[in-house]
């Protein structure tokens, strides 16, 4: 489960890297909801919905495209709380505790909890069109595409501190190496974040750590 702690390190990482963007991306009118509905519909495509031919479901990339639309959903509460991280971090904690199992949306009822994926996800996208994030069926989704909170939260800091560890280190500018000893960046990620205790309160900066050591000179 998401504690109040590793909601409030990700809104802040999420704070982070929106003003790495733009200082002033609060007041810039973004729409992150609609960039959240955008990879919903990408999420409905790696799980695959064509009947008229064969398809397979894509867990990691379904996965990732959960981290993505995770970006945009804590970017869209902290314009809610103007920035408060705090606050923010309450709220969302609250809404996490809740854990409601059916919305009304459009004048019907959806028992989310009760419904396949690819229902759901389209429910997901639905609501990101209207301006609207329901945390409930975010959760359950994640639950649905055999991710943990433990894991959303692992993958979720693993991505954003990359990302800041690549613009740190030339990414922008083009001088940043991503393949280090015969290997991408992503997979030096994955054994970092293995070696790592999620519950360290200084686990972000663990992780950057870590990267840095690998990362040549």
């Amino acid at each position: 489960m998401l504690t109040q702690q590793h909601i409030a390190t990700m809104l802040s990482l999420q704070d982070k890297m929106n003003s790495k963007v733009n200082p002033e991306w609060l007041n810039a009118g973004y729409g992150y909801l609609r960039a959240a509905m955008v990879e919903s519909v990408e999420a409905i495509e790696h799980h695959g919905w064509k009947w008229w031919k064969a398809q397979t479901k894509d867990l990691a990339q379904l996965q990732m495209e959960l981290v993505d639309i995770w970006h945009f959903a804590l970017s869209d509460f902290l314009i809610r709380y103007h920035g408060d991280i705090e606050q923010a971090a309450t709220q969302l904690s609250e809404e996490l505790a809740a854990s409601y199992d059916n919305l009304d949306f459009d004048g019907a009822t959806y028992y989310f909890a009760e419904q396949p994926l690819l229902d759901n996800l389209e429910l997901m996208a639905g609501l990101c069109a209207a301006k609207r994030f329901n945390v409930s069926l975010f959760m359950k989704i994640v639950n649905q595409c055999e991710m943990s909170a433990d894991e959303l939260y692992r993958q979720y800091v693993g991505k954003n501190v990359l990302n800041f560890f690549r613009q740190d280190n030339g990414y922008k500018e083009g001088s940043y190496v991503k393949t280090w000893n015969g290997r991408e960046d992503n997979e030096h990620l994955v054994e970092v974040l293995d070696a790592l205790d999620i519950n360290e309160k200084t686990y972000s900066e663990m992780v950057y750590e870590g990267l840095r050591l690998r990362y040549p000179s």
